[in-house]
C-alpha cells in the first residue's frame, strides 16, 4: 500500500527552535536532517511526506523547508508558518522551491480564546484559501468549538486539523473532546490528521488500546476520505519510534476498517494527496497538481 506521511518536521538544533529548550524535550533536542528522514522512510516503506513548520514562528524558516523539498524527492509538500494577519505570501512565492508550498500554519494552540473569531485573522485565512493553500489548525482540544465556528463561516478555506485537536489521552478525556470534534467534523471543508497521539498519551506506558477510542471516534465522525496519517516525527520520538507509530496506526485501522481497503488507502495516501494537492507521481494515488 502506498503511504504518504502527511505530518513531520525537520529542524536544526541551533536554528531558532527555542521551544526545544524545555528539559523534557532533551531526547529530540538535536538536528534532524533530510538524510535522517530518508532513512526512516526507506525502513518503513513510506513513499512521500508533507513537511510542516516546526514551531520556529519565523518567516525565514520557509526558505529552509522549501529548500529541503527542492532537494529531497520524497518531500511532496511543505506547510510553512505564517501569521494570518501579516501574510508573507508574495515573499514565499518568490522562493526557490515555492512550487512545493501546499499549506500554511500558525501556532493557534498558543493563542487565547477568541483568536479564530477575530476579523483580521479571518481575513488572512480567506486570503490563504483564495491562494489555493490549505490551513493547518494546530489547536488544543478546548479550542475545537472555536475552530468549528471558523470552518462553518469560511467554507471556501480548506482546513486540516492537526493531531485530532490534541485530546487528553493521558487522563482519558474522551467525551468532551469527542463532542467538540463532532462539531468540526460537520464542516465538509475540514479534514483531520491521525497524528501526534502517542505524545498525548502516557509517553512511557502507552499502548494501542489507549489510542483506539480516539482513532475510532475520528473514523466515525470524519470517515476515511477526510482523514490522513501523519507520524509527527521527530516529536513522536518522545514516546515511540517512527516505525512503531506507523505500525500502531496500521494495526488499529486494519481492525477498525476491516475489509475497507479503499478507506485505508485514503487515510494513508489519498486524502493527503487530494487535500494538499500533492504531485507525487505515485501510481494509484489521485493527486491534483498543486497551484503554481
Amino acid at each position: 500500500m502506498t503511504i504518504i506521511d502527511a505530518h513531520h518536521h525537520l529542524w536544526a538544533v541551533d536554528g531558532g527552535y527555542t521551544w526545544l529548550d524545555d528539559p523534557s524535550l532533551a531526547p529530540i533536542r538535536r538536528t534532524f536532517t533530510p538524510a535522517d528522514l530518508r532513512a526512516e522512510l526507506s525502513a518503513a516503506g513510506v513513499s512521500h511526506t508533507v513537511l510542516v513548520e516546526g514551531g520556529r514562528c519565523d518567516a525565514d524558516e520557509a526558505a529552509v523547508l522549501l529548500g529541503h523539498a527542492l532537494d529531497t524527492p520524497s518531500i511532496a509538500g511543505v506547510v510553512a508558518w505564517a501569521d494570518p494577519v501579516d501574510l508573507p505570501l508574495s515573499r514565499y512565492r518568490a522562493l526557490p522551491g515555492a512550487q512545493y508550498l501546499v499549506g500554511l500554519r500558525a501556532q493557534v494552540q498558543a493563542e487565547p480564546a477568541g483568536y479564530l473569531d477575530r476579523p483580521d485573522v479571518r481575513d488572512g485565512l480567506l486570503a490563504i484559501g483564495a491562494a489555493g493553500l490549505a490551513f493547518d489548525l494546530v489547536v488544543r482540544h478546548d479550542q475545537l468549538a472555536e475552530a468549528a465556528r471558523l470552518a462553518r463561516d469560511l467554507t471556501d478555506v480548506r482546513f486540516v486539523l492537526d493531531h485530532l485537536g490534541k485530546p487528553a489521552i493521558r487522563s482519558g478525556g474522551l467525551d468532551p473532546w469527542r463532542r467538540d470534534l463532532a462539531l468540526l467534523a460537520e464542516c465538509p471543508n475540514v479534514t483531520a490528521k491521525l497524528s501526534g497521539l502517542v505524545t498525548e498519551a502516557d509517553r512511557t506506558t502507552w499502548t494501542a488500546a489507549d489510542l483506539a477510542p480516539y482513532v475510532r471516534a475520528a473514523v466515525e465522525l470524519f470517515g476515511p476520505a477526510r482523514l490522513m496519517y501523519g507520524s509527527d516525527w521527530p516529536v513522536c520520538l518522545l514516546a515511540a519510534s517512527y516505525r512503531r507509530v506507523l505500525d500502531t496506526m496500521l494495526d488499529l485501522l486494519r481492525d477498525l476498517l476491516d475489509a475497507d481497503d479503499a478507506g485505508r488507502a485514503a487515510i494513508f495516501a489519498g486524502t493527503a494527496a487530494a487535500v494538499y494537492r500533492l504531485d507525487t507521481g505515485t501510481a494509484g494515488v489521485e493527486s491534483p497538481r498543486r497551484n503554481p
